[in-house]
């Protein structure tokens, strides 16, 4: 079913998103700080706002896609009594505090708030490969699901606002974790003159078969029993985990990526924990 929606915010995101409700039907009011970012959704018939209130007005579905929380607080600064029975779905990415505050502040108003985490790129949006995290308001992901559909998959987490800005960043943080994990490793084999490419027909069939252990780690995990069938104790990684960071000093690469695991699975170790796997290092990442 098609239904009218403002989008505020058209950089490279918040276009993608608007194209694809537009792709699927929707009548679209679209706003941005730069006016003439709207120019080529206008052509494909999206009406542009001039102002956040004459967005707002347009539609009971608003969609925000912002650079950050500080540009959702100047956004929204004079509007908040426009809200009240409007769906508010804020897809900006940020910090639970800066979740819970916004949302308290627009409920405050009457508004039905739903915070999201985008998983995808903006070539991504419309394909079955990105999906989109959603928490909040039970009722405004129930009104809009159909149309949030547009965007690819969508995960319904819970009531609590705060809960797909976490699993947001838990996702960014593994992504970014591989990444400075392979860029570290391709610096070290660069360090004998292996170029990128000639290492990556080691590193990536290596990694993807190291992901396999995954699920084992889930289990240890939820379980807190990281002494079960080791297969791989710490006491022995962490002496390979020590090696790297000092191979990467003699080799002339910066260790800093790879220093706090080396210093977290010491204080797992210095616990008495070295018989254990090295899925227990998130017990000491826990500690505060």
């Amino acid at each position: 079913m098609s239904k009218t929606i403002s989008i505020l915010g058209l950089g490279a995101m918040g276009t993608a998103l608007d194209n694809a409700l537009i792709d699927a039907g929707n009548v679209m009011t679209v706003w941005n700080r730069t006016q003439t970012r709207a120019d080529a959704l206008v052509a494909r018939g999206a009406r542009r706002a001039k102002t956040v209130s004459e967005a707002i007005a347009a539609s009971d579905l608003i969609i925000l896609c912002l650079t950050d929380y500080a540009a959702v607080d100047a956004t929204l600064a004079d509007v908040g009594p426009m809200l009240a029975n409007k769906t508010v779905v804020n897809l900006t990415n940020g910090r639970p505090d800066e979740v819970r505050a916004i949302a308290a502040r627009l409920e405050g108003y009457g508004a039905r708030y739903l915070d999201g985490g985008i998983m995808a790129t903006p070539p991504m949006i419309g394909s079955p490969h990105a999906f989109i995290l959603y928490s909040g308001s039970a009722d405004a992901f129930e009104g809009a699901k159909e149309q949030l559909a547009a965007f690819g998959q969508s995960h319904y987490l819970g009531e609590d606002p705060i809960f797909a800005a976490v699993n947001d960043l838990a996702l960014l943080s593994a992504m970014y974790g591989l990444f400075g994990g392979y860029l570290h490793a391709t610096a070290l084999a660069g360090s004998v003159g292996v170029t990128a490419k000639q290492f990556l027909p080691l590193v990536e069939p290596w990694l993807a078969a190291m992901m396999t252990a995954l699920p084992d780690y889930a289990e240890r995990i939820d379980s807190g029993d990281h002494a079960r069938d080791v297969m791989s104790n710490l006491a022995m990684q962490s002496v390979a985990i020590t090696n790297i960071v000092t191979a990467s000093r003699s080799q002339g690469i910066d260790p800093a990526f790879m220093e706090p695991m080396e210093r977290l699975a010491q204080k797992r170790l210095a616990g008495g924990f070295g018989t254990d796997e090295i899925s227990g290092i998130i017990e000491v990442m826990r500690a505060k």
